[in-house]
């Protein structure tokens, strides 16, 4: 295997919770309202420093769609899955975006970010 090369974020981002390796930034952020099998899920127009799987068709609530599951580079833990294709012209909008399920990432409402300070940064309730 070779030397891993890992990109840091400046700003608010979102890391792995078991490795803090930065994933992606708060203003990639396309939509909250996705979920997964162990709760909430974001939706990220970009996402770093991951490796993906192979591709498989999947049955998610919106219909059929092919995915990779995405890896943490710096641990291996899987965080969520990447949108290759959508089999319904309706969810066309997700292809090439990416899910991270919330409980396996750290991000600005935990204060992971340097110089965050806690209140200042918004929390999962504000977009209830």
């Amino acid at each position: 295997m070779g030397r891993l090369f890992v990109i840091t974020l400046d700003g608010k981002f979102y890391s792995c919770k078991f490795c803090n390796t930065h994933l992606a930034l708060f203003d990639d952020i396309m939509s909250k309202s996705f979920h997964c099998r162990y709760g909430r899920a974001y939706l990220f127009d970009n996402v770093i420093n991951i490796t993906s799987a192979e591709k498989e068709d999947r049955m998610m609530i919106t219909g059929m769609h092919t995915v990779s599951d995405i890896f943490c580079v710096g641990c291996g833990s899987i965080v969520g899955w990447k949108y290759e294709a959508a089999h319904e012209k309706s969810q066309k909008y997700k292809e090439g975006k990416f899910i991270l399920e919330r409980f396996k990432v750290l991000g600005p409402e935990e204060g992971n970010n340097p110089g965050d300070e806690g209140p200042a940064a918004a929390s999962d309730a504000d977009d209830a």
